[in-house]
């Protein structure tokens, strides 16, 4: 049986956040000058979900949320990017039945949408990880978990009711990324995405300032769970030390690895290229969520000229910005099998737990079947970029 959290650990934990600012305090009995906009439970879509979130939580935990790197250009592009693509939709179609599943990786998946990794849910509910696959598996979602888990993988995978994948990074130290591969592999992982566009994280000037307010939580997959930090310099400059991260690497990880190996934080064609050429199962178009080099392409910009050179050799994912169902159709059109959010379900693991994450999931799932019916489009099969208006 796995462990859960006790209601002392609980107490601890919210008290803890509490002290370092990330529960506001109130009085008993007297209610918030403004109240939310809304609940989880009331909440018809994923901005509505983020607004609640936002107005509920403490700025140090949103603004770690939300921050991207530098000026936080990509952030913004990612979001804007979907709302230039038009739609041309066919009527008079029978969409009377949705079909959406898909194929990836030689395994049948309800519907093509896919929880991002993400690291530290602890910071966002005291289950963390393990509300986030409870939820994930309710809503029959595949769950791509960060090797930067607040639980230990085999506790993670316990808790999955639906499949999990591993998220990791090639270390320095070979000896502790193949352990961790060992053990997601031993513990049921049926995948690993190695991010490849973080030898080093980026200048994120919110960084110093949350980290103060946040509580901390041990890393329990090891030492290489994170990538090499960016500190600013001091009084005195000293010379950066990012991980050494090249193509070596991922012909040592595929040469024991017994699950597919797909690689996350592709935007240059020419690597997509390079990677089919190596042999891994699969891409993840990916600017990390606007938080590593700003000023780098929305990743819906970018797919297309990936999908381009791939040409049908891998499956490419995408994730960033995705919060409609029409950004799902949008990114099928445009050659992706499949997307990854991230931000929304984190938003709905800090109101909910495991239900938010579930809610999360089922409205974007619901809001694509609509948008597929809407433009005559009643199977994955028969999205292609015929939907799109091109100008």
């Amino acid at each position: 049986m796995s462990r859960r959290i006790t209601r002392r650990e609980s107490l601890v934990i919210s008290a803890g956040m509490a002290a370092g600012g990330l529960i506001p305090l109130r009085a008993d009995n007297l209610s918030s000058a403004s109240e939310p906009p809304g609940t989880l439970g009331t909440a018809t879509s994923l901005h509505e979900i983020e607004a609640i979130a936002k107005a509920q939580g403490h700025q140090s935990l949103f603004e770690w949320l939300n921050g991207g790197g530098g000026d936080e250009n990509t952030v913004r592009w990612n979001r804007e990017a979907f709302g230039r693509i038009r739609l041309r939709p066919r009527v008079l179609v029978d969409v009377s039945k949705i079909d959406t599943r898909i194929e990836l990786l030689g395994r049948e998946f309800p519907f093509p949408i896919l929880l991002a990794p993400t690291g530290g849910h602890r910071l966002f509910h005291p289950q963390g990880e393990l509300a986030t696959v409870q939820g994930a598996g309710a809503a029959s979602a595949v769950a791509v978990m960060s090797s930067a888990s607040t639980f230990p993988i085999e506790e993670i995978a316990k808790n999955a009711k639906s499949p999990i994948w591993l998220q990791l990074f090639v270390k320095p130290d070979r000896a502790s990324t193949k352990d961790l591969v060992q053990r997601a592999e031993a513990s049921g992982c049926q995948a690993l995405c190695v991010t490849v566009d973080d030898p080093i994280t980026a200048v994120r000037d919110w960084v110093r300032r949350d980290e103060a307010a946040l509580p901390r939580f041990d890393r329990p997959n090891g030492p290489g769970s994170s990538s090499a930090k960016f500190e600013p310099p001091g009084t005195r400059y000293s010379p950066l030390v990012p991980d050494k991260v090249t193509w070596d690497g991922i012909d040592w990880l595929r040469s024991f690895a017994r699950i597919p190996v797909l690689l996350k934080g592709i935007l240059n064609p020419d690597d997509a290229d390079q990677a089919a050429r190596a042999g891994v199962a699969g891409l993840i178009v990916s600017n990390h969520g606007g938080r590593q080099l700003d000023t780098v392409p929305a990743t819906i910009d970018a797919l297309s000229r990936v999908v381009e050179i791939v040409a049908g050799r891998l499956p490419v994912l995408v994730d960033g910005g995705i919060r409609r169902g029409t950004d799902v159709l949008k990114a099928l059109a445009l050659g992706a099998s499949a997307v990854l959010i991230g931000r929304p379900y984190l938003y709905g693991l800090m109101l909910g737990g495991s239900d938010g994450v579930t809610r999360v999931v089922n409205l974007l799932r619901a809001e694509f079947e609509n948008a597929m019916a809407l433009a005559g489009r009643p199977s994955i099969k028969s999205i292609d970029r015929s939907v799109l208006w091109e100008s």
